[in-house]
């Protein structure tokens, strides 16, 4: 003898929560009306309010006044929701940044998953669809120079996964991102440096296709513009340096200081293109500080460049990754929302603030 057959608003139940569970419906879009069940089921219009009704009281559909019936945003289970952190490179910036992501992870319960991409945007595209396929509550992603996928991340808003983005952003994508003042940092510093003295100053970049550098630059040109400084078109050019072959590099270098205005201090946009700055100075004699200053847009570098430079900005790095993680919680929690732009404040700190001094001395320079 079999058993009773379910209420037959049970079997309906069943049969759209299967739909459901197999992508039919997603999340936040509209759900079958009432009519369109009875349709779809031969069923009267009570064993569908009925049905429907289940459906929201256990969560799986929601109800919103004057607008219908919509599918629920998935709520991962507690201990079951992951953060996808997506970042470039190492060094201790990235490494404060990926602190403060750690802290908002273990502050909000969820599990991190770390991709290092190295600049290579073929990575980083992986490391997005790897988020997607693991079904990642969120993603945290520091983006690569230049670039230009488009298509992976239209996925990602396909699924209404939140995503934030860190350090930089992309201006053709409406996303959420916490930065830091970059152009607060190529001004501030800019103007520290005219307090000084210094008034011919040559900027020497490492990446260049990012908002980071240009809104640095920005900055730089606009305090250059506040004290009635001409920039100068060989002193502000937004061209690679550290990448460059040595005596590429080096040949540049001579070319600014053997010119009629030799610029005073060298505004390296990071601590990586400041050490090579230094070493390539010294190899072409000159002493650090002596014959000329150097000055660091930020303090990320294989060590603490403060001690090297006549000033540098110091990044917000760790609250950097804690801002991030926190508006990421927001949107997981709370749903989509209008994008958000945070910007954090830099802190400007010059020599006099470094707990000691290192001296740079080049051997002799035939062109002194």
């Amino acid at each position: 003898m079999t058993g009773a057959q379910p209420p037959l608003y049970q079997q309906v139940k069943r049969e759209l929560l299967a739909a459901i569970a197999a992508g039919e419906y997603s999340p936040g879009k509209p759900f079958v009306t009432q009519r369109e069940i009875c349709e779809r089921f031969g069923v009267s219009h009570a064993t569908a309010v009925r049905a429907l009704n289940e459906l929201a009281a256990e969560g799986h559909v929601v109800r919103r006044r004057g607008q219908g019936t919509f599918v629920a945003e998935r709520k991962p289970a507690p201990g079951d929701q992951t953060v996808a952190c997506i970042l470039q490179y190492h060094g201790p910036h990235v490494s404060q940044l990926l602190a403060g992501v750690e802290a908002g992870c273990a502050e909000f319960g969820y599990r991190l998953y770390l991709t290092h991409c190295e600049g290579d945007t073929a990575r980083e595209e992986h490391a997005l669809r790897q988020a997607l396929a693991h079904n990642a509550s969120g993603i945290i992603i520091y983006p690569a120079e230049g670039s230009r996928i488009e298509g992976v991340y239209e996925e990602v808003r396909s699924h209404r996964v939140p995503l934030v983005m860190v350090d930089r952003y992309r201006p053709d994508l409406a996303t959420d991102a916490v930065l830091v003042d970059n152009f607060g940092a190529g001004h501030d510093l800019t103007v520290e440096l005219i307090g000084i003295g210094h008034r011919v100053i040559a900027t020497l970049w490492d990446e260049t296709d990012a908002t980071s550098v240009r809104d640095r630059l920005a900055g730089h040109l606009q305090a250059l513009r506040e004290h009635n400084i001409p920039a100068r078109p060989d002193l502000t050019v937004l061209r690679r340096y550290r990448s460059q072959p040595v005596e590429q590099r080096r040949a540049m270098l001579r070319e600014l200081l053997n010119g009629p205005q030799p610029p005073t201090v060298f505004l390296c946009s990071n601590g990586y293109a400041l050490a090579t700055a230094a070493h390539d100075l010294a190899a072409l004699g000159l002493d650090i500080p002596g014959d000329v200053d150097l000055a660091g847009m930020d303090d990320a570098g294989p060590f603490d460049v403060l001690p090297l430079t006549v000033a540098a900005v110091e990044l917000p790095s760790r609250e950097l990754g804690r801002r991030a993680m926190r508006l990421l919680h927001s949107r997981v929690t709370e749903g989509p929302a209008d994008p958000e732009m945070i910007v954090l404040p830099v802190t400007v700190k010059n020599r006099k603030s470094a707990p000691g001094h290192l001296r740079v001395v080049g051997a002799p320079w035939e062109g002194r």
